[in-house]
């Protein structure tokens, strides 16, 4: 919320790229579950189920992108018929762009999200850096401005719940004061939905998918998603 907050502030400026890593590790037998590793029970593999939750911040922050184009691949499960990576490219209407990077073969886990802005680099966890030009053109740390933007953060009050925990209590507020101006609404929900399958349809087809999608679209429907999703492998162990 604070970064959220930051980056529509003057200090930044524009958002010119963000990098999303949604980096997660998980051994080969956590894919021996039953329902886990098959389109048909899961709906796909680490970019539905693990980068869902940055991909829902990323496109919370800037928007839906234009144009999507994504590959993905299976590196090391081989009971699993879903993908366990994923590297997807977002192009906006205003010529900034972003890429998702979403796995389960990262080790440490390490987890970001970096925002290029034309003034400064900000991020989460958190982190500043500014430049200014010298004379030549290159760069020089400005020192003043990301403390301005340190302050400005840290000034920022805190949420008093993280987590679902703060979702839930806005929802039943709402219900409580009968009111419909819920923070994340089933719009919001659609909207990362439909931008997991552009990404999917973008990495099946090899081809850049635009957004929205319609019902034209290789992946509207569920039929659509079971007919032409690739399988990586053949699951053989279940528990």
């Amino acid at each position: 919320m604070k970064l959220k907050t930051m980056l529509f502030s003057s200090l930044v400026g524009r958002i010119i790229h963000a990098k999303v890593e949604s980096h997660w590790w998980r051994g080969q037998n956590y894919y021996d579950l039953w329902w886990r590793g098959t389109w048909e029970t899961e709906g796909g593999g680490c970019t539905l189920n693990h980068g869902v939750h940055h991909i829902d911040i990323l496109q919370w922050m800037m928007g839906m992108p234009e144009t999507v184009q994504a590959v993905m691949s299976n590196a090391l499960h081989p009971n699993s018929e879903v993908e366990d990576l994923s590297i997807a490219h977002l192009s906006y209407l205003n010529g900034s762009m972003a890429q998702i990077t979403c796995s389960v073969n990262h080790h440490g886990e390490e987890q970001q999200i970096v925002f290029q802005a034309e003034n400064a680099r900000v991020s989460a966890p958190w982190k500043i850096s500014a430049s200014t030009q010298l004379e030549n053109g290159f760069p020089e740390r400005n020192t003043v401005l990301e403390q301005k933007i340190d302050e400005y953060y840290n000034e920022l009050d805190s949420l008093l719940f993280t987590g679902h925990s703060g979702q839930i209590h806005d929802v039943l507020s709402n219900i409580e004061n009968h009111s419909r101006d819920v923070m994340i609404d089933g719009n919001e929900g659609r909207n990362v939905i439909e931008l997991v399958t552009a990404i999917y349809e973008a990495a099946i087809t090899a081809l850049p998918v635009q957004l929205p999608l319609t019902k034209e679209s290789l992946l509207y429907t569920r039929e659509g998603i079971l007919a032409h999703a690739p399988r990586f492998n053949k699951k053989l162990s279940m528990t």
